[in-house]
């Protein structure tokens, strides 16, 4: 045999017959069906872990709102007792001039004066009946004479040099000062004791 007729022996394709050829495609095509789709359990599986993460994004978005709902009626009800409790701030803070100009009229009138002792025992009980409706809405007075200077609740107008006197301590009250509830509406004006 020659070269060429070996060539052309190799050259010839080797026939398949038409059944043959349909399985290997049939193969062919379920071999890629396979990699292509998965199975059913397959599906499931994951239908499955995506509804689990499903269902713990929407269990802690409810926390996180129940949450927010608890802050937010938390804030409402300490801003409404904070509104009651503070609601008188601003007239308690008008009225503190009045009860000053009281004091300072009865510092004025001489107390051994009998012509003025009835004037005197009016701004007295008109001092009085104003100072029981301060204490009736817990507006307190702050007089803090004697006392070491605070001051978060005092103001230091002025400082004297007192030889017998602790430094730091009030020795006089200009101007008492108030509380309402516990909140500072006036400081007391004061004036504080300093080392000689």
């Amino acid at each position: 045999m020659s070269e060429q007729e070996k060539e052309q022996k190799g050259a010839e394709p080797q026939v398949e017959t038409v059944e043959e050829q349909q399985a290997a495609a049939a193969a062919e095509a379920e071999a890629e069906a396979e990699q292509a789709e998965p199975t059913a359990d397959e599906k499931l599986a994951e239908a499955d872990a995506e509804l689990a993460k499903v269902k713990k994004a929407l269990a802690e978005a409810d926390v996180r709102a129940q949450a927010e709902v608890q802050n937010v009626r938390k804030r409402a009800e300490r801003d409404v007792q904070h509104a009651r409790k503070f609601a008188l701030e601003k007239f308690a803070g008008d009225l503190l001039s009045v009860a000053d100009n009281l004091e300072r009229g009865l510092a004025a009138l001489d107390a051994d004066d009998e012509a003025l002792k009835g004037a005197r025992e009016g701004i007295e009980l008109t001092l009085k009946s104003l100072l029981d409706a301060f204490a009736r809405y817990n507006l307190e007075q702050i007089s803090p004479a004697d006392e070491p200077f605070n001051p978060e609740l005092h103001e230091a107008m002025t400082m004297v040099p007192v030889p017998d006197v602790d430094p730091n301590t009030v020795i006089e009250v200009l101007e008492k000062g108030y509380q309402l509830n516990g909140r500072l509406i006036r400081p007391a004006r004061v004036v504080v004791s300093k080392a000689p």
